[in-house]
């Protein structure tokens, strides 16, 4: 996280309580997607309160070293620039076959035309480039960690 990011999440932090500062011990500052163009939509798309879940791979967490998602950590969300546009709260952690996302998870994902066609066919194509450069296999089978958020500050609009 760099200076910038994190005074937009001391702000944040200093305008609660105590009480409510100490629930929160994971913060991160991170953007959408893997291009300019998607992470900036992305950022735009939560400001809106239309992106409200977000899903990636489970192989991250289990062969690299990446932590995961935790119920109630704090993302600083920026724009492709590291820019801050928002900070989520993660409310829900769960797994899921890629094959069994349910409709109702791609729309609230926010992107496209928020229809379950639409989710599979630019997630199969962005996962299927992940698993490309992993040299790994992608099957309707992959396991996902799905992620449901919700904006506690945001900039201006």
């Amino acid at each position: 996280m760099n200076e910038v990011q994190k005074k937009f999440l001391d702000k944040y932090l200093n305008s609660l309580t105590i009480e409510q500062r100490q629930k929160h011990t994971h913060f991160c500052a991170d953007y959408f997607c893997a291009d300019e163009i998607n992470a900036n939509l992305c950022a735009n798309l939560v400001l809106a309160g239309k992106k409200t879940a977000t899903c990636s791979m489970k192989y991250w967490y289990e062969k690299e070293p990446e932590a995961m998602p935790q119920v109630g950590s704090l993302t600083v969300v920026t724009d492709w620039n590291g820019n801050p546009t928002s900070i989520i709260e993660i409310t829900e952690v769960t797994e899921s076959k890629f094959s069994d996302v349910t409709a109702e998870f791609a729309a609230s994902e926010g992107e496209g035309d928020r229809s379950l066609e639409w989710w599979r066919k630019s997630h199969w194509d962005f996962f299927a480039q992940e698993c490309m450069e992993l040299n790994i296999e992608p099957s309707e089978d992959m396991m996902l960690v799905l992620e449901r958020f919700h904006v506690v500050y945001r900039t201006q609009m």
